[in-house]
Protein backbone atom coordinates (compact mmCIF):
# COMPACT_ATOMS: atom_id res chain seq x y z
CA UNK A 1 0.00 0.00 0.00
CA UNK A 2 1.48 3.31 -1.09
CA UNK A 3 1.40 6.27 1.26
CA UNK A 4 -0.60 9.33 0.27
CA UNK A 5 1.30 12.16 -1.35
CA UNK A 6 1.59 15.33 0.70
CA UNK A 7 1.73 18.79 -0.84
CA UNK A 8 2.69 21.82 1.23
CA UNK A 9 2.06 25.51 0.69
CA UNK A 10 3.91 28.12 2.75
CA UNK A 11 2.75 31.73 2.86
CA UNK A 12 5.57 33.98 4.06
CA UNK A 13 5.04 37.26 5.88
CA UNK A 14 7.55 39.38 7.79
CA UNK A 15 6.78 37.86 11.19
CA UNK A 16 5.09 34.53 10.50
CA UNK A 17 4.98 31.47 8.25
CA UNK A 18 1.55 29.97 7.52
CA UNK A 19 1.82 26.35 6.42
CA UNK A 20 -0.97 24.31 4.81
CA UNK A 21 -0.78 20.61 3.90
CA UNK A 22 -2.89 18.62 1.50
CA UNK A 23 -4.87 16.47 1.85
CA UNK A 24 -5.21 17.99 5.35
CA UNK A 25 -3.38 19.83 8.06
CA UNK A 26 -2.08 23.31 8.77
CA UNK A 27 0.04 25.13 11.34
CA UNK A 28 1.94 28.38 11.80
CA UNK A 29 5.50 29.20 12.81
CA UNK A 30 7.51 32.32 13.44
CA UNK A 31 9.66 33.65 10.60
CA UNK A 32 12.98 33.14 12.40
CA UNK A 33 15.46 30.38 13.18
CA UNK A 34 13.19 28.79 15.79
CA UNK A 35 10.29 28.76 13.34
CA UNK A 36 12.47 27.28 10.59
CA UNK A 37 13.49 24.44 12.92
CA UNK A 38 9.82 23.82 13.78
CA UNK A 39 8.86 23.64 10.09
CA UNK A 40 11.70 21.19 9.32
CA UNK A 41 10.72 18.97 12.25
CA UNK A 42 7.09 18.81 11.14
CA UNK A 43 8.00 18.09 7.52
CA UNK A 44 10.49 15.36 8.45
CA UNK A 45 7.65 13.56 10.23
CA UNK A 46 5.61 13.54 7.00
CA UNK A 47 8.00 14.02 4.03
CA UNK A 48 6.23 16.13 1.39
CA UNK A 49 6.09 15.42 -2.33
CA UNK A 50 6.44 19.12 -3.08
CA UNK A 51 6.60 22.42 -1.17
CA UNK A 52 5.52 25.61 -2.94
CA UNK A 53 6.11 29.22 -1.90
CA UNK A 54 5.48 32.40 -3.81
CA UNK A 55 8.06 35.12 -4.34
CA UNK A 56 7.61 37.70 -1.57
CA UNK A 57 10.19 40.39 -2.19
CA UNK A 58 13.02 38.28 -0.77
CA UNK A 59 11.28 37.28 2.49
CA UNK A 60 10.97 33.73 1.15
CA UNK A 61 14.72 33.26 0.60
CA UNK A 62 15.79 32.10 4.12
CA UNK A 63 13.15 29.38 4.53
CA UNK A 64 13.59 28.29 0.91
CA UNK A 65 17.34 27.90 1.37
CA UNK A 66 16.93 25.92 4.59
CA UNK A 67 14.38 23.56 3.03
CA UNK A 68 16.54 23.02 -0.06
CA UNK A 69 19.63 22.36 2.08
CA UNK A 70 17.63 19.74 4.01
CA UNK A 71 16.74 17.96 0.75
CA UNK A 72 13.08 19.01 0.74
CA UNK A 73 11.70 19.51 -2.83
CA UNK A 74 10.80 23.20 -2.87
CA UNK A 75 9.75 25.59 -5.65
CA UNK A 76 9.26 29.37 -5.61
CA UNK A 77 6.52 30.42 -8.05
CA UNK A 78 5.16 33.64 -9.52
CA UNK A 79 2.50 35.24 -7.24
CA UNK A 80 0.42 36.27 -10.26
CA UNK A 81 0.06 32.64 -11.32
CA UNK A 82 -1.06 31.61 -7.85
CA UNK A 83 -3.61 34.42 -7.64
CA UNK A 84 -5.00 33.55 -11.08
CA UNK A 85 -5.25 29.91 -9.95
CA UNK A 86 -7.18 30.99 -6.83
CA UNK A 87 -9.63 33.00 -8.93
CA UNK A 88 -10.07 30.08 -11.33
CA UNK A 89 -11.01 27.81 -8.43
CA UNK A 90 -13.52 30.35 -7.12
CA UNK A 91 -11.50 31.46 -4.09
CA UNK A 92 -11.77 35.25 -3.99
CA UNK A 93 -11.07 35.87 -0.29
CA UNK A 94 -7.46 36.46 0.68
CA UNK A 95 -5.78 35.87 4.03
CA UNK A 96 -2.40 34.40 4.91
CA UNK A 97 -3.97 31.08 5.94
CA UNK A 98 -6.08 30.92 2.76
CA UNK A 99 -3.04 31.80 0.65
CA UNK A 100 -1.13 28.87 2.17
CA UNK A 101 -4.04 26.53 1.32
CA UNK A 102 -4.11 27.90 -2.23
CA UNK A 103 -0.37 27.29 -2.60
CA UNK A 104 -0.78 23.68 -1.42
CA UNK A 105 -3.66 23.18 -3.86
CA UNK A 106 -1.55 24.79 -6.63
CA UNK A 107 1.27 22.34 -5.86
CA UNK A 108 -1.08 19.34 -5.97
CA UNK A 109 -2.82 20.28 -9.24
CA UNK A 110 -0.08 21.89 -11.35
CA UNK A 111 3.05 20.21 -9.94
CA UNK A 112 5.52 22.98 -10.94
CA UNK A 113 8.90 21.63 -11.98
CA UNK A 114 11.79 21.77 -9.56
CA UNK A 115 14.42 24.32 -10.56
CA UNK A 116 17.94 24.70 -9.18
CA UNK A 117 18.02 27.50 -6.64
CA UNK A 118 20.61 30.27 -7.04
CA UNK A 119 23.76 29.70 -5.03
CA UNK A 120 25.14 32.16 -2.50
CA UNK A 121 27.33 33.92 -5.08
CA UNK A 122 24.41 34.43 -7.47
CA UNK A 123 22.21 35.76 -4.66
CA UNK A 124 24.96 38.21 -3.68
CA UNK A 125 25.31 39.39 -7.29
CA UNK A 126 21.54 39.83 -7.58
CA UNK A 127 21.52 41.85 -4.35
CA UNK A 128 24.26 44.18 -5.65
CA UNK A 129 22.34 44.61 -8.92
CA UNK A 130 19.12 45.39 -7.05
CA UNK A 131 20.97 48.01 -5.00
CA UNK A 132 22.38 49.52 -8.19
CA UNK A 133 18.88 49.83 -9.65
CA UNK A 134 17.69 51.54 -6.47
CA UNK A 135 20.57 54.03 -6.58
CA UNK A 136 19.94 54.83 -10.25
CA UNK A 137 16.23 55.42 -9.55
CA UNK A 138 16.97 57.69 -6.57
CA UNK A 139 19.64 59.58 -8.51
CA UNK A 140 17.24 60.18 -11.40
CA UNK A 141 14.51 61.37 -9.02
CA UNK A 142 16.83 63.80 -7.22
CA UNK A 143 18.15 65.25 -10.47
CA UNK A 144 14.57 65.79 -11.67
CA UNK A 145 13.73 67.57 -8.42
CA UNK A 146 16.83 69.78 -8.72
CA UNK A 147 15.58 71.20 -12.02
CA UNK A 148 12.53 72.81 -10.40
CA UNK A 149 13.73 73.17 -6.81
CA UNK A 150 13.73 76.50 -5.00
CA UNK A 151 16.97 77.96 -3.68
CA UNK A 152 16.60 76.85 0.00
CA UNK A 153 16.66 73.11 -0.92
CA UNK A 154 19.14 73.11 -3.81
CA UNK A 155 22.17 72.66 -1.54
CA UNK A 156 20.58 69.63 0.11
CA UNK A 157 19.70 68.11 -3.26
CA UNK A 158 23.21 68.64 -4.65
CA UNK A 159 24.74 67.07 -1.55
CA UNK A 160 22.48 64.04 -1.84
CA UNK A 161 23.18 63.73 -5.59
CA UNK A 162 26.93 63.78 -4.91
CA UNK A 163 26.52 61.04 -2.29
CA UNK A 164 24.36 58.91 -4.61
CA UNK A 165 26.88 59.24 -7.45
CA UNK A 166 29.66 58.16 -5.10
CA UNK A 167 27.61 55.18 -3.90
CA UNK A 168 26.75 54.23 -7.48
CA UNK A 169 30.43 54.24 -8.42
CA UNK A 170 31.21 52.11 -5.36
CA UNK A 171 28.43 49.66 -6.26
CA UNK A 172 29.69 49.37 -9.85
CA UNK A 173 33.12 48.49 -8.46
CA UNK A 174 31.60 45.82 -6.20
CA UNK A 175 29.69 44.43 -9.18
CA UNK A 176 32.85 44.12 -11.27
CA UNK A 177 34.76 42.55 -8.36
CA UNK A 178 32.02 39.96 -7.78
CA UNK A 179 32.27 38.83 -11.40
CA UNK A 180 36.07 38.80 -11.45
CA UNK A 181 36.18 36.55 -8.38
CA UNK A 182 34.36 33.73 -10.20
CA UNK A 183 36.20 31.95 -13.08
CA UNK A 184 32.88 30.77 -14.54
CA UNK A 185 31.37 34.24 -14.46
CA UNK A 186 34.56 35.75 -15.93
CA UNK A 187 34.30 33.39 -18.90
CA UNK A 188 30.61 34.14 -19.46
CA UNK A 189 31.17 37.87 -19.04
CA UNK A 190 33.95 37.77 -21.63
CA UNK A 191 31.75 35.86 -24.10
CA UNK A 192 28.78 38.20 -23.71
CA UNK A 193 30.78 41.44 -23.88
CA UNK A 194 32.33 40.35 -27.18
CA UNK A 195 28.98 41.26 -28.81
CA UNK A 196 28.77 44.90 -30.02
CA UNK A 197 26.17 46.64 -27.85
CA UNK A 198 26.61 44.45 -24.75
CA UNK A 199 28.25 46.11 -21.73
CA UNK A 200 28.98 45.26 -18.09
CA UNK A 201 25.52 46.18 -16.76
CA UNK A 202 23.83 43.89 -19.30
CA UNK A 203 26.17 40.97 -18.59
CA UNK A 204 25.80 41.36 -14.81
CA UNK A 205 22.01 41.39 -15.14
CA UNK A 206 22.00 38.32 -17.38
CA UNK A 207 24.31 36.39 -15.03
CA UNK A 208 22.24 37.23 -11.93
CA UNK A 209 18.67 37.34 -13.25
CA UNK A 210 18.77 34.97 -16.23
CA UNK A 211 20.76 31.86 -15.20
CA UNK A 212 18.80 29.85 -17.79
CA UNK A 213 20.67 31.63 -20.62
CA UNK A 214 22.32 28.98 -22.76
CA UNK A 215 20.22 26.10 -21.44
CA UNK A 216 16.93 26.76 -23.30
CA UNK A 217 15.88 27.05 -26.92
CA UNK A 218 15.57 30.43 -28.60
CA UNK A 219 11.78 30.41 -28.31
CA UNK A 220 11.86 29.37 -24.66
CA UNK A 221 14.36 32.04 -23.60
CA UNK A 222 12.40 34.72 -25.51
CA UNK A 223 9.18 33.73 -23.73
CA UNK A 224 10.95 33.64 -20.36
CA UNK A 225 12.28 37.19 -20.76
CA UNK A 226 9.01 38.47 -22.25
CA UNK A 227 10.02 39.37 -25.81
CA UNK A 228 8.10 36.60 -27.61
CA UNK A 229 5.01 37.79 -29.54
CA UNK A 230 1.89 36.19 -28.06
CA UNK A 231 -1.19 35.34 -30.11
CA UNK A 232 -4.53 37.00 -29.38
CA UNK A 233 -7.01 35.31 -31.71
CA UNK A 234 -10.59 34.19 -31.38
CA UNK A 235 -12.57 32.53 -34.17
CA UNK A 236 -12.00 34.46 -37.37
CA UNK A 237 -10.70 37.50 -35.49
CA UNK A 238 -6.95 37.99 -35.52
CA UNK A 239 -5.65 40.37 -32.90
CA UNK A 240 -2.29 42.09 -32.72
CA UNK A 241 0.64 40.08 -31.45
CA UNK A 242 1.99 41.64 -28.27
CA UNK A 243 4.71 40.91 -25.74
CA UNK A 244 4.10 40.96 -22.01
CA UNK A 245 5.12 39.23 -18.80
CA UNK A 246 8.61 37.86 -18.35
CA UNK A 247 11.51 39.29 -16.36
CA UNK A 248 11.27 43.05 -16.34
CA UNK A 249 14.82 43.73 -15.13
CA UNK A 250 16.31 41.66 -17.95
CA UNK A 251 13.99 43.21 -20.54
CA UNK A 252 14.90 46.75 -19.46
CA UNK A 253 18.66 46.29 -19.91
CA UNK A 254 18.13 44.29 -23.10
CA UNK A 255 16.17 47.21 -24.56
CA UNK A 256 19.02 49.64 -23.88
CA UNK A 257 21.53 47.19 -25.35
CA UNK A 258 19.39 46.83 -28.47
CA UNK A 259 19.28 50.61 -28.94
CA UNK A 260 23.07 50.59 -29.08
CA UNK A 261 23.25 47.43 -31.20
CA UNK A 262 20.83 48.86 -33.76
CA UNK A 263 23.48 51.52 -34.47
CA UNK A 264 26.78 49.71 -34.01
CA UNK A 265 26.15 45.95 -34.38
CA UNK A 266 26.15 45.15 -38.14
CA UNK A 267 23.79 42.17 -37.84
CA UNK A 268 21.21 43.89 -35.61
CA UNK A 269 21.54 47.13 -37.56
CA UNK A 270 20.78 45.40 -40.87
CA UNK A 271 17.84 43.53 -39.31
CA UNK A 272 16.42 46.73 -37.81
CA UNK A 273 16.77 48.68 -41.07
CA UNK A 274 15.10 45.89 -43.05
CA UNK A 275 12.10 45.83 -40.70
CA UNK A 276 11.74 49.62 -40.82
CA UNK A 277 11.98 49.54 -44.63
CA UNK A 278 9.19 46.94 -44.64
CA UNK A 279 6.91 49.41 -42.84
CA UNK A 280 7.19 48.10 -39.29
CA UNK A 281 6.83 50.64 -36.46
CA UNK A 282 10.16 51.48 -34.86
CA UNK A 283 9.18 50.10 -31.47
CA UNK A 284 8.02 46.87 -33.11
CA UNK A 285 11.31 46.65 -35.00
CA UNK A 286 13.27 47.28 -31.79
CA UNK A 287 11.33 44.55 -29.96
CA UNK A 288 12.09 42.12 -32.77
CA UNK A 289 15.76 43.12 -32.53
CA UNK A 290 15.65 42.49 -28.77
CA UNK A 291 14.49 38.96 -29.42
CA UNK A 292 17.12 38.44 -32.13
CA UNK A 293 19.90 39.75 -29.88
CA UNK A 294 18.74 37.55 -27.01
CA UNK A 295 18.63 34.51 -29.30
CA UNK A 296 22.21 35.21 -30.43
CA UNK A 297 23.40 35.55 -26.82
CA UNK A 298 21.62 32.32 -25.90
CA UNK A 299 23.31 30.43 -28.76
CA UNK A 300 26.72 31.86 -27.86
CA UNK A 301 26.33 30.76 -24.23
CA UNK A 302 25.09 27.33 -25.26
CA UNK A 303 28.07 26.65 -27.55
CA UNK A 304 30.62 28.69 -25.56
CA UNK A 305 31.64 30.73 -28.61
CA UNK A 306 32.65 34.37 -28.80
CA UNK A 307 31.02 36.86 -31.15
CA UNK A 308 32.12 36.42 -34.76
CA UNK A 309 30.49 38.91 -37.12
CA UNK A 310 31.19 36.69 -40.14
CA UNK A 311 29.35 33.75 -38.58
CA UNK A 312 26.35 35.86 -37.62
CA UNK A 313 26.35 37.58 -40.99
CA UNK A 314 26.10 34.12 -42.55
CA UNK A 315 22.93 33.65 -40.53
CA UNK A 316 21.82 37.09 -41.68
CA UNK A 317 22.17 35.94 -45.30
CA UNK A 318 19.22 33.67 -44.58
CA UNK A 319 17.27 35.96 -42.29
CA UNK A 320 18.36 39.49 -43.05
CA UNK A 321 19.22 39.28 -46.74
CA UNK A 322 22.84 40.32 -46.36
CA UNK A 323 25.12 39.48 -49.25
CA UNK A 324 26.80 36.06 -48.98
CA UNK A 325 30.57 35.98 -48.91
CA UNK A 326 30.67 33.13 -51.42
CA UNK A 327 28.52 31.53 -54.07
CA UNK A 328 27.60 34.49 -56.29
CA UNK A 329 29.27 37.42 -54.55
CA UNK A 330 32.97 38.02 -53.88
CA UNK A 331 34.18 38.32 -50.30
CA UNK A 332 33.55 41.74 -48.74
CA UNK A 333 36.18 41.66 -45.97
CA UNK A 334 33.49 41.43 -43.32
CA UNK A 335 31.50 44.41 -44.66
CA UNK A 336 27.80 43.75 -45.18
CA UNK A 337 26.10 44.95 -48.34
CA UNK A 338 22.43 44.69 -49.20
CA UNK A 339 21.41 41.97 -51.61
CA UNK A 340 18.36 43.30 -53.44
CA UNK A 341 17.76 40.29 -55.66
CA UNK A 342 15.63 38.22 -53.21
CA UNK A 343 13.50 41.25 -52.41
CA UNK A 344 13.02 42.13 -56.10
CA UNK A 345 12.14 38.54 -57.00
CA UNK A 346 9.61 38.47 -54.18
CA UNK A 347 8.01 41.71 -55.33
CA UNK A 348 7.91 40.44 -58.93
CA UNK A 349 6.14 37.22 -57.90
CA UNK A 350 3.59 39.21 -55.89
CA UNK A 351 2.98 41.48 -58.85
CA UNK A 352 2.47 38.53 -61.19
CA UNK A 353 0.09 36.79 -58.79
CA UNK A 354 -1.93 40.00 -58.32
CA UNK A 355 -2.48 40.52 -62.05
CA UNK A 356 -3.21 36.95 -63.08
Amino acid sequence: MTSAQIFVGIDVSKAQLDIALRPEGRFAASNDDAGFAQVLERLRGAPPTLVVLEATGGLEIPITGILAAAGVPVVVVNPRQVRDFAKATGRLAKTDALDAQTLAHFAEVLRPKLRPLPDEQTQALAAILARRRQLVEMLTAEKNRLGSALKPVRTSLRTHITWLERELQHTNTNLADAIRQSPVWREKDDLLQSVPGIGPVVTSTLLANLPELGTLTGKQIAALVGVAPLNRDSGTWRGKRTVWGGRAQVRAVLYMATLVAARFNPVIQAFYQRLCAAGKAKKVALTACMRKLLTILNAMMKHRTRWDHTTHQAGAVRNGRLSPSSGGYPATDGLAIVDLRPMLCEQFLRHEAKHQ
